[in-house]
């Protein structure tokens, strides 16, 4: 825009000088980087994001560590004794247990013991004995137990763990947003003052020549060199600026090796198409739904919930005294144990009971007791949650309402500047005005774009920001 008003009017007025010079760091092998390249790229190859995704394996693992309550277990008991020349017992005892979902252990197994103090309980046939059976719980753990629970609270975990991820992976994404928003406005920044010194050099060499031919007088010449002077220091800081950002830009990038990679100074950032999209309402409603049903954080505490609900209800079975009916058929190690024609209960078995019941229940009253103050601390903490995160989805809306409306008015005050700029060129032209008002529109006109611009890039951090306060994942909707 200012080449477009400055560089024709006074290339005009100045027919006979030529330029031809224009400092740039742009060249043909430039890499263009728009947002969503970077968001691929930290997808694909970021440290913190494949650290994020080991979440998921590691509450998979937990929910095969809780399966592992219910594998089956083969035991193997050998006991022998011999002293001076007598066999006192040789005890021998092998067991298959079978876990079941409903707190049951079935078992089978091979028992065969010989010796001369053997104690009679233990004696068996000489081939032995084999037996099998079950142990029922009828009062403590027929509902749920500690297998059960801790097998569905991990269950639970990969439901968190997924929440945690998006989390993470959300986090990083916001921070590469905001450095590539700084970087793409000290990019933009040092392409203006390449700009606004480009068109200097220019105007100091038109009035230097002017000056010579005795059109102008010198003092014309020291005023135009001094905002050339000024131009190129603030070009070299905004190129300082510029390089840094880039750098900093640059900690989020990654190669498939997981080697950090450093962003070229030839790279530049490309703007979307969305730089000015307007977000109504709709939008906001949108985000809202999602936030209430998808945000990592509720998700989580929703998750802990339910875990602290079976946590409750396994407190609540431990209440109960212990009930336990252990029975078991027996049979010589020549006969199948299924021989039995249906009767388990005529003779050859073992039967046992057992029962436990704490007078006072202090421990198990406590837990239950402990785990409901959790219960209540957790929903305590889901209202707040919920709060924050809706309000906080409202403020971010509210910004960037606030800096569309105030990017739409510099745009237009961006305008007036041009105009007034162009119209200082031709009343110079007329013997009008001078040098000294043209630099003075000449440096509105670059403060107002540097403000345009200023208000974009925070109206893209306020979208980030947006979609991060909603839990969106990845930071789209």
């Amino acid at each position: 825009m200012i080449i477009r008003y400055l560089i024709i009017g006074w290339l005009a007025y100045f027919s006979p000088i030529m330029v031809s010079a224009q400092d740039s760091i742009v060249h043909e092998s430039i890499a263009a980087v728009s947002i969503d390249q970077l968001y691929n790229i930290i997808l694909e190859n970021h440290p913190i994001v494949k650290q994020a995704e080991l979440l998921d394996d590691a509450a998979r693992q937990e929910i095969l560590y809780a399966r592992g309550f219910f594998d089956p277990k083969i035991e193997m008991r050998y006991d022998a004794k011999e002293f001076k020349g007598s066999e006192y017992f040789n005890i021998w005892d092998n067991v298959l247990k079978v876990p079941v979902w409903f707190n049951t252990d079935l078992k089978v197994g091979y028992e065969r013991n010989s010796g001369q103090f053997l104690n009679e309980g233990l004696t068996t046939p000489d081939d032995g004995l084999i037996y099998a059976g079950v142990s029922l719980p009828l009062g403590q753990g027929l509902f749920i137990d500690s297998r059960r629970a801790t097998l569905r609270q991990a269950q639970l975990m990969t439901g968190i763990a997924d929440a945690e991820v998006i989390k993470v992976i959300n986090k990083v994404l916001l921070k590469a947003n905001k450095d590539y928003w700084n970087w793409y406005w000290s990019y933009n920044n040092f392409e203006l003052y390449t700009e606004a010194l480009s068109l200097a050099q220019t105007r100091f060499k038109a009035i230097k020549s002017n000056v010579e031919l005795g059109d102008y007088a010198p003092i014309d010449s020291v005023e135009a060199k001094i905002i050339v002077q000024t131009r190129s220091i603030e070009r070299r800081q905004a190129f300082v600026d510029f390089i840094n950002a880039g750098l900093i830009l640059s900690n989020h990038l990654w190669n498939d090796e997981g080697s950090p990679v450093v962003l070229s100074e030839n790279a530049y950032p490309v703007a979307p198409d969305s730089l000015w999209q307007y977000m109504g309402e709709d939008k906001l409603f949108a985000l809202m739904d999602l936030a209430r049903e998808n945000h990592p954080e509720l998700i989580k505490l929703n998750l802990k919930q339910q875990q602290l609900a079976i946590e409750r209800r396994l407190n609540v079975e431990n209440l109960k005294p212990v009930l336990n009916l252990n029975y078991n058929f027996l049979t010589e190690g020549t006969r199948s144990p299924l021989d039995r024609n249906g009767q388990f209960f005529s003779n050859d078995y073992k039967l046992g009971v057992e029962f436990s019941f704490p007078l006072f229940l202090r421990k198990e009253r406590a837990k239950l007791q402990k785990t409901n103050i959790k219960i209540l601390e957790n929903n305590f903490d889901r209202l707040q949650t919920r709060r924050e995160i809706v309000n906080e989805i409202n403020t971010s809306f509210n910004e960037m309402q606030a800096l569309f409306e105030l990017m739409e008015e510099q745009a237009r005050m961006v305008i007036n500047y041009e105009d007034l700029l162009a119209a200082e060129v031709l009343n110079f032209q007329n013997g009008e005005s001078s040098v000294f008002l043209i630099n003075s529109r000449e440096s509105k006109l670059i403060e107002a774009r540097l403000k345009l611009m200023a208000f974009e890039v925070k109206y893209q951090k306020a979208k980030a920001v947006l979609y991060w306060a909603a839990g969106a994942p990845n930071l789209e909707l």
